[in-house]
């Protein structure tokens, strides 16, 4: 078989990592994620605000006021018109540095460990991404084998049934036979459309995952290693798994997250000092006149000009005690409680879930490993089986349903046969995903064992 145009379990690998959503987005979201630390950092650096405002106000109106005589104490209302504009300009820079807020410094210890539960879920989505590529090229292989097996048993049925139908034109067999080979042909047409659907659907998921269909790809021979995993203990693997499986470890930042996350909430209750540093200017020009109209006294007019230019420095040292919220902080602190609850409940039912994925991807590697040794010779058997059931045949002492038999136990056999190498395969890297080892070399490692050309359309 020829290798040269086929596409490598690795080549689709990178062309996956390049173009799948899924690892796209967790990207993107480990990016966000690590943007935590630099925000906490800034929280407890000094804050620099400045503050700049012009005004420009026009006032035009009148007023009144009450005149009292001395001698009849009789009132008498002042009109007073006036006419004022002003220009104010003012300026402030403020600075201010925290100097005891315990929550910012708690949310900048947790923002670490958000950083680094990012970077732990990044590289679990990329383990998952080689799973996820292996598992569909594979699955694509195997909807091909069960397509060649159905094809394969197609032929040979319509040759059957050809050669049942002469055969009972001359009278050497009765028509049941010729029916029985009639109704098999008909279960194979009916398995060959399945199979084909069957491939193509498989192809959809690889081609969703890399965003290409792929014409070729290579598949193992029969010189496939089958090595026991080393050490070749279950206990073993399961204590690694417990130990550096991703999804686990980030479960555990998870915990100590939301522990932090308590921390900060009861911080609700702690006073809290600043530092505050700052400068301004207050600068008001007033232009304009007022006047006065007196009873039987005339009026007078009078300016009203106005000149202000002040400087302000100040440092203030500030000291917030929250005496009460209303419940709030109370509250916040009981549903931080909660959440560390549930963030623990979390970490033990993914123990429990590691533990299960770690014991059953040994175990069925060893058993896919005895399986694929049993499924080779139960190949050469089916083909054993069915020269000696075709000669039997010939003879007459074997029946058409006999030679049908034979051959489907064949193409059965021959498929299983090629999946249970699959799997085989994907159980070594499932087993090193658990154990949190899974790298992109293993799939290298992997690749060099597919050394046969397949097409898939």
């Amino acid at each position: 078989f020829s290798t040269a145009s086929a596409e490598s379990l690795i080549e689709v690998y990178e062309r996956a990592r390049i173009s799948d959503p899924q690892i796209r987005e967790a990207d993107a979201l480990r990016l966000a994620n690590r943007e935590a630390l630099p925000q906490s950092r800034s929280a407890l650096l000094p804050q620099i605000d400045f503050n700049y405002t012009y005004q420009e106000q026009d006032q035009d109106g009148s007023s009144s006021f009450l005149q009292v005589n001395q001698e009849t104490l009789e009132t008498t209302p002042v009109p007073r018109d006036f006419n004022e504009d002003s220009d104010t300009e003012t300026w402030r820079l403020e600075l201010r540095q925290s100097v005891f807020r315990w929550d910012r410094w708690v949310q900048y210890r947790r923002s670490e460990k958000v950083a680094a539960q990012a970077e732990i879920d990044y590289s679990a989505a990329q383990q998952d991404l080689m799973l996820r590529v292996s598992a569909r090229y594979f699955n694509v292989l195997a909807a091909k084998d069960t397509l060649d097996s159905a094809e394969a048993a197609l032929e040979s049925t319509a040759r059957q049934l050809e050669q049942a139908e002469k055969r009972f034109e001359v009278g050497l067999i009765a028509i049941t036979d010729v029916q029985e080979a009639q109704a098999a042909y008909d279960n194979t047409v009916a398995a060959v459309i399945a199979a084909k659907r069957d491939l193509a659907t498989a192809a959809e998921f690889l081609r969703e995952i890399t965003g290409e269909s792929y014409a070729e790809l290579q598949q193992p021979g029969d010189d496939l290693p089958l090595a026991i995993p080393l050490p070749a203990d279950e206990d073993a693997w399961v204590d690694r798994s417990l130990e550096q499986n991703l999804t686990l470890l980030s479960s555990r930042v998870n915990l100590d997250i939301a522990s932090d996350d308590i921390k900060i909430q009861r911080t609700g209750y702690y006073p809290t000092i600043d530092l505050v540093a700052s400068t301004g200017n207050f600068d008001q020009t007033t232009d304009g006149d007022s006047t006065t109209v007196f009873p039987n006294a005339g009026s007078i007019t009078s300016p009203t000009d106005s000149d202000a230019d002040i400087d302000t420095d100040s440092i203030q040292l500030q000291l917030n005690v929250p005496l009460f919220q209303g419940g709030r902080v109370r509250s916040n602190v009981r549903e931080a409680v909660y959440r560390q609850r549930a963030a623990k409940e979390r970490l033990e039912r993914v123990m429990r879930e590691t533990e299960r994925e770690s014991r059953d991807a040994y175990l069925s590697l060893m058993a896919e490993i005895s399986r694929v040794k049993a499924l080779r010779r139960a190949v050469e058997s089916s083909q054993t089986a069915l020269e000696a059931t075709e000669a039997g045949f010939e003879v007459g002492t074997r029946t058409t349903v006999d030679v049908l038999d034979a051959r489907r136990r064949l193409f059965e056999s021959e498929t299983n046969y090629a999946r249970s190498k699959y799997d085989y395969i994907v159980n070594i890297i499932r087993l090193k995903q658990a154990a949190g080892i899974l790298s992109p070399r293993d799939l290298m490692e992997v690749d060099g064992w597919l050394n046969q050309s397949v097409a898939t359309r």
